[in-house]
């Protein structure tokens, strides 16, 4: 299996308020460095794959926001605008990210692995 060239970076959970906000559910140990102003991410279906010409939006703003982070993106000016985006992800170039350290791994890279309990007993494979 070959390496993919983007990473899923964050989730859309849903539009908020008329200003074209999003709320994101962010899938990274670096949102800071990913949502920041000027950062460009791609639009990615909602089942974490690109479509053959990925949108790509580039960040105005982030702020916390619950238990995710509250975006505001250029060319997105109001609700109906920002509602288009609901459940889609977002992803960066891979080269774009730091290497996980060793005892981690990428979001990506758990599809395929062994699942085993406690006690080393087999169970099946992420999907």
């Amino acid at each position: 299996m070959t390496a993919p060239e983007y990473a899923v970076v964050g989730r859309v959970r849903r539009a908020h308020g008329i200003r074209g906000e999003l709320v994101v559910e962010p899938v990274t140990d670096a949102p800071d460095a990913i949502f920041a102003s000027g950062r460009r991410v791609f639009v990615g279906r909602p089942d974490g794959e690109l479509p053959d010409e990925p949108p790509s939006l580039v960040v105005v703003r982030t702020r916390d926001f619950k238990d995710g982070l509250l975006v505001t993106f250029e060319g997105l000016a109001d609700r109906t605008e920002a509602e288009r985006y609901r459940e889609r992800t977002f992803l960066v170039p891979v080269d774009e990210l730091p290497p996980p350290d060793p005892d981690e791994v990428y979001y990506h890279d758990l599809i395929g692995m062994a699942v085993r309990l406690a006690d080393g007993t087999p169970v099946g494979e992420v999907e």
